[in-house]
């Protein structure tokens, strides 16, 4: 690799002094003014990392406990039911210990590892749950400019869109996603839009339960079934196979605005403003 930098044989001791001295690399790099990576690779190259700098790794205990067992006689699979990790992990961590005798049937090692699996999904499963709480706390509560965003957004992604070869300035949203809905509402609440000027449709493939997903979205949106607009069958490709059936299948509602041209006009600029937004501080970085 080339030497780009002009002074790099004279840095070079002075960066290996200061990791040794216990520095960080972005402090070595704000100290010796060396923004390229592959030089700063170079000058410390062959140096010992600070301790102080080397992140904790969560699975540090997990890996001292699977040699731990290991050097007790415990198999792979033994060691995956106790510590619920993968196979591969474990693997990874002990493959340099003594392989212990087998001393299990087939079977029963078999039925061992079956536990051992069942372990691993039920880790994953808490580690899947716990993240999305975690994320959740993040949100806090919702300001009105973030919803105003949040719905401008959905609706750029999910709205009826006006086109100049079909002009459609209509607000009409349309989502099979509940939550997606109910945040859809209360953002049109924000904008003043008024119940009066709502119209709510079911969307559905006839081969579903149309009587039970209207009683769903009626119920979700705080209305009586009655007042629904009349539901839209789609028709079924017998070719097809579909995965969006059974209980859970509602198909989809279609939220319309009455008298929403204006409005229309307003969500458009709005879109425009946030793509606006997010070129002129990269374009401005790099000027």
């Amino acid at each position: 690799m080339p030497r780009t930098h002009p002074d790099y044989e004279a840095l070079r001791p002075e960066a290996v002094a200061l990791r040794r001295a216990g520095l960080s690399r972005r402090q070595i790099r704000d100290r010796l003014h060396v923004d390229n990576n592959d030089i700063l690779n170079r000058l410390l190259e062959g140096t010992p990392v600070p301790e102080w700098t080397k992140r904790p790794n969560a699975k540090d205990d997990l890996r001292a406990k699977a040699r731990e067992l290991r050097t007790q006689g415990m198999t792979y699979d033994q060691i995956q039911v106790e510590l619920g990790c993968s196979k591969s992990s474990i693997s990874l961590w002990v493959r340099d210990l003594p392989k212990p005798e087998r001393k299990r049937p087939r079977e029963e090692a078999a039925a061992i590892a079956r536990r051992g699996w069942e372990a691993t999904l039920r880790r994953r499963d808490e580690e899947r749950r716990q993240t999305k709480i975690d994320a959740t706390r993040e949100i806090g509560d919702l300001s009105d400019q973030a919803l105003l965003l949040t719905g401008v957004a959905l609706y750029w992604a999910e709205g009826t869109k006006d086109k100049p070869y079909a002009r459609r300035e209509n607000v009409i949203f349309v989502n099979s996603d509940p939550g997606v809905i109910q945040v859809h509402l209360a953002w049109l609440k924000l904008l003043g839009v008024t119940p009066e000027r709502l119209r709510f449709r079911v969307m559905i493939h006839g081969t579903a339960d149309v009587a039970a997903a209207e009683q769903y979205w009626a119920g979700l949106i705080g209305i009586d079934v009655t007042a629904l607009q009349k539901t839209t069958i789609k028709k079924h490709n017998p070719k097809t196979v579909r995965k969006n059936v059974g209980a859970d299948y509602r198909g989809c509602l279609a939220v319309r605005v009455l008298q929403s041209a204006e409005l229309y006009r307003r969500i458009e600029g709005w879109w425009y403003g946030i793509v606006g937004g997010v070129r002129e501080p990269r374009e401005a970085n790099r000027t």
